[in-house]
């Protein structure tokens, strides 16, 4: 799971749903299964081991275990609200559905399988635009559900380097309900705290500030770019190579790649959403 990579649509990121930290970790590992690319039906099942959660998290074997069980069972209850279709198309709408159809817990193995629920594929396989990715280690050592989700809703943005949502959006989407309705409370136990875990254990560094509609803080504006990497024992600034220094993937030239890169994108999806480009015109 080392370079494993989490493509989801952006309707998927901007969704309504919570999920505990380990029913997070179980979703996102199956998840990075998905060939965004591929097809996808629901038929197919999808398979991840507590060994492979605690080498992937740095948790104690022991502890996974205790977790995985529970957390199986109950992520075939969790439902997600969605408002948006993948890709951009057809009408707005909200649909309610399940994260999963089935999901199977084998003890003696300490595996947990899973089946995405019908209405879930598409906003995971065969992506060709207003879609998202990361690497899976980038969140891996998280331990925060709220943190995991905005560094996803950071993501999206993260060729321009700014993002603002309104408080609401952010209640709705983390499924508050009627927690933190103080601001202070919501700054205090929610952001601070993902924010924190974004900065600690991710590629990129954020801040935030706040603006106020009236007297009433109604909107949260995120800063963020990526860290600066070690490179021969000094700490330069990570640079975006240049069409001539990228490589040609799917036998298809750089330059021409270049031509179909989103900002932020890295160089294997924007080979992917080229090569899509490329079959359709033919």
């Amino acid at each position: 799971m080392h370079k494993a990579k989490i493509y989801k649509a952006n309707a998927l990121v901007e969704a309504s749903y919570r999920l505990s930290l380990y029913e997070q970790r179980i979703v996102l590992a199956c998840i990075s299964q998905v060939r965004r690319d591929a097809p996808l039906t629901d038929h197919q099942l999808y398979q991840v081991s507590a060994q492979e959660l605690s080498d992937m998290t740095g948790t104690r074997l022991g502890t996974v275990y205790q977790n995985l069980k529970q957390a199986a069972k109950r992520l075939f209850e969790r439902r997600v609200s969605l408002h948006s279709a993948p890709n951009g198309s057809g009408v707005p709408k909200v649909r309610v559905t399940r994260w999963v159809q089935t999901i199977e817990y084998d003890e003696g193995a300490g595996t947990v399988s899973l089946r995405f629920g019908t209405d879930m594929v598409p906003y995971l396989s065969q992506l060709t635009e207003q879609f998202m990715g990361y690497a899976l280690q980038d969140v891996a050592k998280m331990t925060s559900t709220h943190g995991i989700r905005l560094y996803e809703l950071l993501c999206q943005w993260r060729g321009t380097g700014k993002r603002e949502v309104s408080v609401e959006f952010l209640r709705e989407a983390f499924q508050l309900e009627n927690q933190y309705n103080n601001i202070r409370d919501l700054k205090r136990r929610v952001l601070e705290p993902a924010i924190a875990q974004i900065n600690a254990h991710t590629p990129i560094w954020v801040k935030w500030d706040q603006r106020k509609t009236g007297r009433q803080v109604s909107h949260l504006i995120f800063t963020f770019g990526e860290k600066p990497v070690e490179k021969q024992g000094r700490k330069k600034q990570k640079k975006q190579n240049t069409p001539d220094e990228r490589r040609s993937v799917f036998g298809i030239p750089p330059q021409v790649i270049e031509q179909y890169a989103a900002p932020g994108e890295d160089w294997e999806t924007s080979a992917l959403r080229a090569q899509e480009a490329l079959s359709k015109s033919r």
